[in-house]
């Protein structure tokens, strides 16, 4: 169950909205989710570098062979991201702040859910800890770590998203 919303804040009076989460599928293949939080420039920019092709084969999420595969394609593209504009963005006084969600399957393999951070490392979930969330999280992390297990159904998952999103926009 992956659940975003789609407000951005780029300051005081300056609210707009943009897609947070990206989805990737050729069906019977894969599907791959990513959302984002975090400077939206970056984000973008990120996002399009997977689409359009990385290193030297020109790797997207639609080619690679394996969810790690795919993990380790998007802290590349969050370093290449970070070599090209973090120098310009510090000069401005900005900083380069970004974090991903990577879930999702390709055909044959297993169902894998990885957090990626602005250095481009990243962390799998376990059935110990079963869920990431990015951004504004201070409200609805409570919920889903009193209630949300491993072995929850996803119709109850699909529940306790939800209601964790409904506090942390209130």
């Amino acid at each position: 169950v992956m659940v975003s919303d789609s407000r951005t804040n780029a300051g005081v009076d300056h609210i707009a909205t943009f897609r947070k989460m990206a989805v990737y599928e050729e069906p019977g293949e894969r599907v791959l989710i990513m959302l984002s939080a975090g400077n939206l420039a970056v984000t973008q920019a990120v996002l399009n570098l997977l689409a359009e092709g990385i290193g030297e084969h020109g790797d997207t999420l639609l080619t690679v062979p394996s969810m790690f595969a795919a993990v380790r394609l998007v802290g590349q593209a969050v370093r290449e991201v970070y070599h090209s504009d973090a120098p310009a963005m510090m000069e401005q006084g900005a900083e380069f702040n970004a974090s991903f969600i990577l879930g999702g399957q390709i055909h044959g393999r297993s169902l894998r859910l990885f957090q990626v951070y602005s250095a481009g490392n990243f962390i799998e979930a376990t059935p110990d800890t079963p869920f990431f969330q990015i951004g504004e999280i201070k409200y609805g992390k409570p919920i889903l770590d009193r209630a949300l297990r491993s072995d929850t159904s996803l119709t109850d998952a699909a529940k306790l998203a939800l209601v964790s999103m409904d506090s942390t926009m209130r």
